[in-house]
């Protein structure tokens, strides 16, 4: 090998370089788009879930709370809160009663504000985060509570 570095050899490291890069992205998205349907369950979707989507778009609940690792750190991960919060059994009651409760005036505590949402509203919510806590995210959170 030659103790200089040639601009053939540098074209040649560019070009396989990216070659190599681009094959490795298209067999990462062909690997994601065939394993996808098996982990976010889509059969599931239904009207209630999409609303609920909606109205937490609407809301900016990402702007303070974290879902599945996306969002903000001001308030806790919400991807496992139907776990935490009584799962089948008491969630959407659970859910109901804190969403009508905010804020709590806790002091030295952080304050969620009052959306004054309908019952309607809290359930597609509620529907939409029970969905969520579904996904297969590889146990994210790592801890209980979020």
């Amino acid at each position: 090998m030659s103790d200089r570095f040639t601009k053939g050899m540098a074209r040649n490291i560019y070009y396989g370089g990216s070659a190599f890069f681009v094959l490795l992205f298209l067999a990462l998205t062909f690997h994601t788009t065939r394993e996808l349907p098996q982990r976010d369950h889509r059969e599931n979707l239904t009207e209630a879930v999409a609303n609920g989507k909606l109205i937490w778009e609407e809301n900016n609940c990402i702007g303070c709370h974290t879902l599945l690792g996306e969002g903000a750190y001001y308030a806790p991960e919400l991807g496992n809160v139907f776990y935490r919060r009584g799962g089948e059994d008491s969630f959407k009651a659970f859910f109901q009663g804190w969403m009508k409760a905010q804020p709590l005036n806790i002091p030295g505590r952080r304050q969620m504000p009052q959306f004054n949402l309908s019952d309607q509203e809290i359930d597609d919510l509620a529907e939409f985060l029970e969905w969520t806590s579904k996904i297969e995210v590889n146990d994210w959170p790592p801890n209980q509570e979020g």
